[in-house]
């Protein structure tokens, strides 16, 4: 009776400690997982600093981006807020600015004299509104708009630029137009037609498009366009279908990126843009909801980057991970010096045409719609892995568990060991003696 009881009690023993391996091992798992910051859609970068974000609001909080880590940074103004942006397992970072304030300052440049040749976002990193002016600027255009930077506050700063702050219009595939050269975007549509989209500079309604390349087949007609304000196009396909490889964005070589969702994307996120002139090239996502003033008029909430771009490349895919984030709208300098590009985010554009992207292949579903897309991790996540790893505040209670099930497994064998070597010296006497 005595023997059943112990081996009940070792049996139950080894099941719990086999079910505390497993139970910590998840736990583990979770933890190096739950400040994984992955690259768009539902895993978009932004998605725990810009949830922070509409939770505090903009009094308390002045934007977020990714940090070096790979994790969410929040830029907030007060003690509380640092420290349910912390508890939320993101970075919190205090500032001395509210959003509120940057974007008064914001709102006085736009409230100004319109100088064509300058742009301003606002960086949320250094809690500054930057305000920059190219080469065509004159002195005394400078000098007015410096003193509404002035009165706007002193944490606007003023820039010049070397190059000159243009649309890319003149890739992805090239398309033309009696307008000039532009780049075809991504492929969209409304459930009956297929369409291109691309910047709305590259043409008004009505402006009819020809393949690039020998040829020049009929592509399409421009059905629907924003420029200035907004910079996007709609160029309905003239057979009514985008044919096969709708959902493949080309980036040159004969090879191309499978598009499967679209997103906003967020501060310090890694991007890649493809255009007809200058291939495809990558950089980073600097600031949200930028301004810039054409030469043809003004364009507000565009998504500023350090990828370059070319003549030609106007429209082009702005992406990473296989989701759509913009469309090429301008800038300055080239892919020999560098510079600014700015784009029209995607999910804007879609939401305003009231179309989607074209189903994936073998999607079922109706294809992927603004803001979704299948989670992946992204190349910084994986980079932060280990750090993720060797922090305890994170992996410790898992580390705890799955410790505690391996002295229990060690504790059953030693006790059965030294049953088992008991057993055998009594037996053993009684057989000597």
């Amino acid at each position: 009776m005595r023997h059943a009881r112990r081996r009940a009690v070792r049996r139950v023993t080894r099941l719990a400690a086999a079910v505390g391996l497993l139970l910590g091992g998840a736990m583990v798992a979770r933890a190096a997982g739950a400040d994984e910051t992955p690259a768009a859609g539902p895993g978009r970068p932004g998605d725990t600093g810009a949830a922070l974000v509409a939770r505090l609001g903009t009094a308390r909080t002045a934007g977020s981006w990714i940090g070096a880590d790979g994790r969410a940074v929040v830029a907030v103004t007060d003690g509380a807020a640092a420290r349910a942006v912390r508890r939320a397992g993101a970075g919190a970072k205090t500032v001395a600015h509210s959003m509120d304030e940057l974007k008064s300052a914001t709102a006085a440049l736009r409230s100004a004299p319109r100088v064509p040749g300058t742009a301003w976002a606002v960086d949320y990193r250094t809690n500054r509104v930057v305000v920059r002016a190219d080469r065509t600027v004159s002195a005394g255009d400078w000098s007015r708009l410096g003193r509404v930077a002035h009165r706007a506050g002193g944490f606007v700063r003023m820039e010049r630029t070397k190059g000159v702050f243009t649309t890319r219009l003149n890739g992805a595939r090239p398309i033309l137009s009696a307008g000039g050269r532009c780049s075809a975007g991504f492929n969209v549509t409304d459930g009956r037609t297929d369409f291109i989209l691309t910047a709305g500079h590259c043409g008004p309604a009505g402006a009819a498009w020809f393949a690039g390349g020998l040829g020049g087949r009929p592509l399409g007609t421009t059905v629907d366009s924003a420029f200035p304000g907004g910079d996007f196009s709609l160029v309905r396909y003239s057979g009514g279908t985008a044919g096969a490889g709708a959902d493949v964005v080309a980036v040159g070589g004969g090879k191309g990126v499978r598009i499967t969702g679209a997103a906003d994307p967020a501060v310090g996120q890694r991007v890649f843009r493809s255009g007809s002139t200058s291939g495809l090239r990558d950089g980073r996502v600097t600031a949200l909801d930028a301004t810039v003033n054409y030469p043809e008029g003004t364009v507000t909430g565009l998504v500023e980057t350090t990828v370059c771009a070319e003549p030609g490349d106007s429209g082009g895919p702005l992406f990473a991970e296989g989701i759509a984030l913009g469309v090429t709208s301008g800038g300055d300098g080239d892919c020999t010096t560098g510079g600014t590009t700015f784009f029209q985010p995607v999910t804007e554009a879609l939401s305003a045409l009231g179309v989607r992207l074209v189903p994936a292949a073998g999607d079922t579903g109706g294809g992927a719609r603004a803001g979704t897309s299948s989670p992946t991790v992204s190349p910084d996540a994986v980079r932060a892995l280990p750090a993720r790893l060797a922090d305890v505040r994170n992996t410790g209670p898992g580390l705890l568990v799955i410790a505690g099930s391996l002295l229990a497994l060690a504790a059953t064998r030693y006790l059965r060991a030294e049953r088992d070597r008991r057993a055998y010296r009594r037996r053993y006497s009684a057989t000597w003696n």
